[in-house]
């Protein structure tokens, strides 16, 4: 087994899995923000709410990522009248498709709140958002820590997915390198050891974070 394949090529490779660290950011951040409106929106009694709410996360979850990413590089710009470039296409498709796992999660968080917490708000005179945002998410979201960590890890590796439109993330670029050099074995296992390591790394956060709202709650 000759490792000078992967030392050679360490800053090409390191690049791609800066741009896969980018990708899993950008997608974590921005599906979060539109997942907590779905989710709210799936929790609504405004019908105008709830239905487009629950149609949009029943539809992305039950389509595969990849289909979105070619809808969003290859139909998308037919639409608009210009390409958005695979960065930016396989960042949007990640929001659209990642936000409706979000939105059940966020979902799910909001209804562990004790129904007690929300009638004391509503008592002190608050008004439905004050209540939501003041109230009902910071408790949720201390609820749904772990299960979005492990989510973030899920998306982490989906990310590999940016290769079917050319972007060079670090899967890509594993595989770009071994096409040259001929040398699978060294470099598949390395790309296998670098997502087993950080992945590793979410699942361990995610067990520490489970275990600071017990601890939490159990001093007040």
């Amino acid at each position: 087994m000759d490792l000078n394949v992967i030392i050679d090529n360490m800053a090409y490779l390191f690049g791609g899995l800066a741009l896969t660290f980018q990708i899993a950011a950008l997608a974590i951040g921005f599906g979060l923000c539109w997942g907590i409106l779905l989710g709210m929106g799936r929790l609504s009694k405004n019908r105008l709410i709830y239905y487009p709410s629950s149609a949009y996360v029943h539809f992305f979850r039950g389509i595969p990522l990849i289909l979105v990413i070619f809808w969003i590089y290859f139909l998308l710009p037919l639409i608009i009248g210009d390409s958005l470039g695979e960065f930016v296409a396989v960042v949007v498709s990640f929001t659209l498709y990642e936000a409706s796992y979000f939105a059940e999660i966020i979902r799910s968080g909001i209804q562990s709140v004790p129904a007690g917490q929300v009638n004391a708000g509503l008592a002190t005179g608050l008004r439905p958002h004050q209540l939501a945002f003041h109230v009902i998410l910071p408790q949720a979201l201390r609820n749904m820590v772990p299960s979005l960590v492990n989510h973030a890890v899920v998306i982490f590796q989906d990310t590999s997915l940016a290769y079917v439109i050319g972007l060079r993330e670090f899967l890509r670029r594993v595989n770009l390198v071994d096409a040259r050099e001929a040398r699978s074995v060294e470099l598949y296992l390395f790309a296998g050891l670098v997502y087993f390591i950080i992945c590793s790394l979410g699942t361990l956060a995610s067990h520490k974070l489970e275990r600071r709202p017990r601890t939490c709650g159990s001093n007040l």
